[in-house]
């Protein structure tokens, strides 16, 4: 009986030795250098964004407009996002949870830092604990879930409050400081805590909210008009050294990033 090869496994996984169609992926560079456009492009444009002959580029953009992926202006030649395009768009953002997308990524970043994980949302009175990934050491407390956290005192209350609008966070800031107007001190407060997280990209606290409690926030952003989710990852004070942190900082930035970039952010647009 001549032999046979075993049928591949389905497990979805991929693996170098799979091939693709390459046709396809250069489509997909069309449609990106498209996106990255920002606005319709000209075929020149186009070619020169996909690094591409002009000829070459536009065969693509035939057969992708001929299925609704993109389409052309018949005034100016341009080329833009298809309607096809614009369903798929709509569809993906429908079928998306924010969270339980981000929180696959939880246990990775705890794993890597051997430190807790939380990721907390914006509810209607401020920073919410939505996740809880605990760590190798152990802390003197922990936050529950569905915690509500200050702006203030937090790390992620300080990450939502440099990447929130001042109409949002404000009315909060009032509820929790008991100040109606805020005082020249609270806004001072708050002035500082988003310009250094602006800066340095994440949001740090010792002894904020829990004594002996060191955290790093940064924050997830979202493809469209929503509010970012906040990664935190708190440790004990004495676990981390000063050649821990600058390490422990980039894990978390790198894995933020690509947080972001799953749910279809363009990082570096922020």
């Amino acid at each position: 009986m001549r032999n046979q090869r075993p049928p591949e496994p389905e497990t979805g996984e991929a693996s170098p030795a799979r091939q693709g169609i390459q046709s396809v992926e250069l489509a997909m560079t069309v449609l990106l250098a498209l996106e990255e456009g920002r606005g319709p492009m000209s075929l020149t444009q186009l070619a020169t964004a996909a690094g591409m002959q002009p000829s070459k580029a536009h065969r693509y953009l035939v057969s992708l407009a001929r299925v609704g992926l993109v389409a052309q202006s018949p005034s100016s030649g341009r080329y833009d996002m298809g309607p096809a395009m614009r369903r798929l768009g709509v569809e993906s953002l429908r079928r998306m949870d924010e969270v339980a997308l981000v929180s696959e990524h939880l246990t990775g970043l705890r794993d890597r830092t051997s430190h807790a994980v939380n990721l907390a949302v914006w509810g209607d009175h401020g920073p919410v604990v939505v996740r809880w990934e605990y760590g190798a050491h152990a802390l003197p407390i922990t936050v529950r879930v569905g915690a509500t956290m200050p702006l203030l005192n937090s790390a992620m209350g300080g990450a939502f409050l440099a990447h929130l609008p001042d109409q949002i966070t404000e009315p909060v800031l009032c509820a929790q400081s008991q100040t109606d107007p805020l005082d020249a001190a609270t806004r001072e407060t708050a002035a500082r805590i988003k310009e250094e997280v602006r800066r340095e990209g994440v949001a740090t606290t010792a002894g904020g909210v829990i004594p002996g409690v060191t955290s790093l926030a940064a924050p997830v952003f979202t493809a469209g008009d929503s509010f970012p989710l906040v990664v935190t990852l708190v440790m004990p004070t004495r676990a981390p050294t000063a050649q821990d942190i600058p390490h422990l900082t980039t894990e978390l930035l790198n894995a933020t990033r690509t947080m972001s970039e799953m749910l279809g952010h363009a990082v570096g647009r922020s």
